[in-house]
């Protein structure tokens, strides 16, 4: 009987570990929405080492990932040509991601707030697009199993 539960047991964690590397070949794609809504050179830093980080973790994995940079509020100055100091560093992640796994999304309620109180209209990164609210894109990724990170 001892030996029949020892053999049951080894048998059950083989079949775990083949799950597991079967979920990794299975190609399931993780997915992870980043805020950012203040206009600070060291938050959006840290919102792109975070992006950085997550890419090569799943690289050395051999797993997919996608990413959407959300900014908002004060934020939105990173995805904002004239006043972005982390342009640079987004086009270097673009170009070394394939295409669509990482997005920047700029909120165009603020992006309207900005235009009426400056009185000009406002160019958006090419890296970026813009979505209707910030906070309802973040808000509806979520609702599809995204998982959120605010730096």
């Amino acid at each position: 009987m001892r030996g029949f539960i020892r053999l049951f047991a080894c048998g059950a964690l083989m079949s775990m570990a083949f799950a597991s590397a079967s979920a990794a070949a299975d190609g399931k794609t993780h997915h992870i929405a980043v805020q950012v809504d203040q206009n600070d050179p060291q938050v959006m830093n840290l919102a792109l080492n975070n992006v950085n980080a997550v890419i090569e973790y799943y690289r050395t994995k051999n797993e997919d990932v996608d990413i959407d940079v959300v900014a908002y509020g004060p934020g939105l100055h990173m995805l904002r040509a004239d006043t972005s100091p982390v342009q640079d560093r987004i086009k270097r992640l673009k170009d070394m991601v394939f295409p669509g796994k990482i997005v920047f999304s700029a909120c165009n309620n603020t992006k309207q707030g900005m235009e009426k109180a400056e009185g000009h209209a406002i160019s958006i990164l090419p890296d970026a697009s813009v979505v209707p609210s910030g906070v309802v894109h973040l808000m509806e990724l979520q609702e599809r199993g995204w998982s959120y990170v605010r730096p």
